[in-house]
């Protein structure tokens, strides 16, 4: 099942893909499940697709302002370096590491698939990070790795947008220039794991106006996701509606010999096979 969440008449709403549209879960479930998070928690899966059964789309995809598929995580986790050949990108002699690079980032920072994404006006240097997400369903704490994946509701995408002169501000992290409002996005939905199994392998494909810049696959994260899993539990509780943003491959911008930053009109495009397509265009901050 692919869910997504949405505006309506500026409320939230969210429903499923069905032959290319949307079916309006909120309408046929919302009192039990108001939201996709509640959803998720509730372990309403069954419930949606008893109300999917013999429903036809009511509302167009194209119509419709997509917001992130779960708007409000209460966790936004993002794995640094995590494919093979990122740490040499680097150029530092550093050796791999032995434990995941980890920030977060707020939900302001990131909208749905079709939304515009920000260049701030304080800087010339936003890029793009393809990379795949893992939303989590079951909750836990202290979870082993072999139990990992049925914590694991489903994947989607994400633009992990970042402003790379601002991620030095202080001296031990860079949650300044991962944070800026509307500087990344997440969508267009979450592929739940029955149908998508998060074992893989999965590719991860970014372009920007067409190009090709980043093509990795999971076969060579370094950090597999049940180990993430297994390894963020190990210090905070796991809540369903959790998104872990798993890393991203080689060929950002900044990478680029001169950079190749984003600039208002770029349109950024980060696919996989078994999920989609995110699709953003950028534009300048007002």
């Amino acid at each position: 099942m692919r869910l997504l969440s949405y505006l309506e008449d500026g409320r939230e709403r969210y429903g499923a893909v069905v032959e290319g549209d949307v079916v309006d879960l909120a309408a046929r479930i919302g009192n039990e499940y108001p939201d996709l998070k509640t959803l998720i928690a509730r372990d309403g899966l069954s419930a949606a697709r008893n109300a999917l059964k013999g429903q036809s789309p009511d509302r167009e995809l194209a119509s419709l302002t997509l917001l992130p598929p779960i708007p409000a995580p209460e966790k936004l986790w993002c794995i640094g370096v995590n494919y093979r050949d990122r740490n040499a990108e680097y150029k530092d002699g550093s050796n791999l590491q032995k434990y995941p690079s980890l920030f977060v980032r707020n939900p302001s920072s990131v909208v749905g698939s079709g939304q515009p994404i920000e260049k701030p006006n304080v800087s010339e240097q936003l890029d793009y990070e393809g990379e795949l997400v893992i939303v989590v369903g079951e909750p836990g704490r202290h979870i082993p790795r072999e139990q990992a994946w049925r914590h694991i509701f489903g994947m989607t995408l994400c633009n992990e947008g970042s402003v790379r002169d601002w991620l030095h501000h202080a001296k031990f992290n860079v949650t300044q220039g991962k944070n800026f409002d509307r500087s990344g996005s997440i969508g267009p939905w979450i592929v739940t794991a029955d149908e998508l199994d998060p074992r893989g392998p999965h590719d991860i494909v970014t372009r920007v106006n067409g190009e090709t810049r980043q093509q990795d696959s999971t076969e060579r994260l370094m950090f597999t996701f049940d180990f993430l899993i297994a390894y963020l539990s190990t210090f905070a509780t796991l809540k369903p509606g959790d998104m872990i943003v798993t890393g991203t491959p080689t060929g950002a911008g900044a990478r680029f010999d001169p950079p190749r930053w984003l600039k208002p009109g770029d349109v950024v495009e980060v696919e996989s096979a078994g999920i989609g397509i995110l699709r953003n265009t950028v534009v300048e901050e007002d």
